[in-house]
């Protein structure tokens, strides 16, 4: 399996899809953003606008997901250089992983420092409420225990070492630049920080699963975000990453409470707005090449 795991997926694959792109616009973003489900809105918020639909880049994927509009937009925030992806792609879409975090490495040759990632999570912490905005401070890499990381196959030196290290995966700076800003914005009340773990979907956890993350010290639990991250941090990228806790996860079995996407999809809609005004103004603050991220 490994002499195909980089096929389509290669530094060169990577490189020719990132000079299409500059040669179509004059932004150089420094900031990369990812929306998750119903979050789009924040590539809305770019000025001087250059957007492409997926299907029309080379060796992208193509987003499958309602509520994942398949754009990537350049633009800037602020006055800052940024490019967002207006939807992901997921393992349940059946993409291989090396497929799904492919754009990430495209950032890299791109010129962005810093990612920023966004999803939509159910809640396991029993002290958080729909509509809660999470700050990820570690993951759980669930698809990873069984093999499946982005990392697996042949490894090229010119994007990162064989081995990274994944104990700083979310950027402690970042982390507390994002408590900081949402605390000036007013969003004290909803503002928490917490463990994220990815599971490969699409069917939502059972009761049992949702029990068993929760005794392993998981706040809120997805199908996305891990593998982007563990890819950004492999390319030397610094990360934040925000979940929108747009479901509560059922743990007992008396419960007539049902997981659905419609719900996911409301919420986003509910906190977006706030959850794009956290977003932008950290982008404002994040300084680059040097120690402090604050201007």
């Amino acid at each position: 399996m490994f002499p195909e795991a980089n096929k389509g997926y290669s530094y060169d694959d990577c490189k020719a899809t990132a000079d299409w792109l500059l040669a179509q616009t004059d932004i150089k973003p420094r900031v990369g953003i990812v929306c998750g489900s119903g979050l789009g809105g924040l590539a809305d918020l770019l000025k001087d606008q250059v957007a492409f639909n997926y299907k029309d880049i080379p060796n992208f994927p193509q987003s499958t997901v309602h509520g994942h509009a398949g754009r990537l937009v350049f633009g800037t925030l602020k006055g800052r250089a940024c490019v967002c992806m207006q939807g992901r792609f997921h393992l349940y879409e059946g993409y291989p992983v090396q497929r799904i975090t492919l754009p990430i490495r495209i950032f890299k040759l791109l010129g962005v420092e810093t990612v920023i990632l966004t999803n939509a999570a159910g809640g396991l912490n029993e002290d958080f409420k729909v509509g809660d905005i999470m700050v990820i401070k570690d993951h759980i890499n669930l698809p990873g225990f069984a093999g499946n990381n982005p990392l697996v196959g042949p490894n090229d030196e010119r994007f990162g070492v064989r081995f990274p290290c994944m104990s700083d995966a979310y950027d402690r700076e970042l982390q507390q630049l994002g408590m900081d800003v949402g605390q000036e914005l007013g969003y004290g009340d909803f503002l928490k920080e917490g463990v994220y773990c990815a599971l490969g979907g699409p069917s939502f956890e059972t009761i049992a699963e949702c029990r068993m993350l929760h005794k392993l010290g998981v706040d809120a639990v997805g199908m996305s975000t891990v593998h982007e991250v563990v890819v950004a941090r492999h390319c030397g990228m610094r990360v934040f990453a925000l979940s929108l806790i747009t479901n509560q996860a059922v743990m007992d079995y008396d419960s007539e409470e049902k997981a659905n996407h419609e719900e996911v999809l409301q919420a986003g809609k509910q906190r977006g707005l706030q959850m794009e005004h956290l977003v932008s103004t950290m982008v404002t603050r994040i300084e680059h090449n040097n120690n402090s991220n604050y201007i």
